[in-house]
């Protein structure tokens, strides 16, 4: 199926590409998150009336997500999980908790915007962590882990 993207999307293309993608990832991804439409004559003649006032947006859109991982840049994150006296955890810090402790401390994050590229952190100690806040901006965030003995 033939789209064109209303935003940019990482491995597929920028804001008013026309790209062939597979009918399911279009029709239950894409168009209904509102990041796509059908290629069509008439939605193509539409989008390029529209294409300025989007492209204002995405660029006010990369702005404000700069601002908040300039702001968010070498943040340090202080979790407490119940610990073995070997280190290791009972259960594991998973991206849902680093989202719930950036949220308290005033970050608007949500947890598919946190990136673990090792899994849920298992062990005591510090790890680093990307949040990825837009296709363009992502940043390093440093989670401390502490053991609490059960």
């Amino acid at each position: 199926m033939q789209i064109i993207l209303l935003d940019k999307i990482v491995n597929l293309g920028n804001l008013g590409e026309i790209v062939r993608v597979k009918d399911g990832y279009a029709r239950n991804f894409l168009i209904p998150a509102g990041r796509a439409r059908r290629a069509t004559e008439v939605a193509k003649q539409e989008f390029e009336v529209k294409r300025a006032e989007l492209e204002k947006a995405a660029a006010a859109k990369l702005a404000e997500s700069q601002a908040q991982g300039e702001k968010l840049a070498g943040a340090i994150i202080k979790l407490t999980q119940k610990a073995g006296v070997d280190g290791r955890l009972f259960g594991s810090v998973t991206n849902f908790d680093i989202a719930e402790e950036l949220n308290k401390q005033g970050y608007g994050v949500v947890k598919a915007q946190v990136r673990m590229p090792n899994g849920p952190i298992k062990v005591v100690g510090d790890n680093k962590v990307s949040v990825a806040l837009h296709t363009d901006v992502v940043v390093e965030v440093t989670v401390s882990v502490y053991g609490e003995t059960a």
